[in-house]
């Protein structure tokens, strides 16, 4: 293994990939390098991470997406500890582990989308504009601005992602979940929409939208609950 320096000491991983780490490093930057292709994210700004039993495979610190290959994986246990690699993985590593410590979540998906992150700079809480707030768990919360990469981001993360599936980061972007990394993905891709839905509408002069009261959007969680193919 190579290994390199980082806080001024040599970092390098414990061990080779297994092969369903592979695997999900490959998911990993396909959905990486969908977040810039679907202008969620400018170069290297924003992260994606998987978790692979007790290890949490993460996009690296400032390497472009597209330049990514099988053998540049990276990953580090649940305390943050490489066990994989020799880049240093995403500067966003505390939020990362913090989801997967106090969720069951299996992917994260953290970008910097131009609506949602307009959404943050002006509201608490992202209007329920529309029913598929309840595919997120609920309405949608703004995370108190604090610092990128800090612990005490991560913790204002957690609050705002209470029973909730995705949050916004004030002045800084989006944050979701999920079991799989294309559910983390949709449900990212679903909060920017919302955003964007929402900063419309509000821009029309002399006119409010409407929005859906707490008890349409709960009848709605309920029948998404049964929707889609039952197996």
């Amino acid at each position: 293994m190579g290994e390199q320096q980082r806080d001024g000491q040599k970092v390098r991983g414990e061990r080779g990939a297994l092969p369903e780490e592979a695997r999900a490093w490959e998911e990993l930057v396909a959905t990486a390098r969908r977040t810039v292709t679907d202008g969620l994210v400018v170069g290297t700004s924003g992260n994606v991470s998987a978790r692979v039993g007790d290890t949490v495979l993460v996009t690296p610190s400032g390497v472009p997406y597209d330049r990514l290959a099988p053998d540049d994986i990276t990953g580090v246990d649940l305390d943050g500890r490489q066990v994989l690699g020799t880049l240093v993985p995403t500067s966003e590593l505390p939020m990362h582990l913090a989801v997967y410590r106090s969720t069951g979540a299996r992917a994260v998906v953290h970008t910097h989308a131009v609506h949602a992150t307009a959404v943050s700079t002006l509201v608490p809480e992202l209007p329920t504009i529309h029913y598929m707030t309840a595919a997120l768990g609920g309405p949608v919360r703004v995370a108190r601005y604090a610092t990128y990469g800090t612990d005490e981001l991560a913790q204002n993360m957690l609050r705002a992602l209470a029973d909730r599936t995705a949050c916004l980061l004030q002045n800084h972007g989006t944050m979701a979940h999920g079991t799989s990394l294309s559910q983390a993905y949709d449900r990212t891709a679903q909060l920017e929409w919302m955003c964007r839905l929402w900063l419309t509408a509000s821009s029309v002069p002399g006119m409010s939208p409407n929005l859906l009261s707490l008890a349409q959007v709960e009848e709605v969680g309920e029948k998404l609950r049964g929707y889609g193919q039952q197996r």
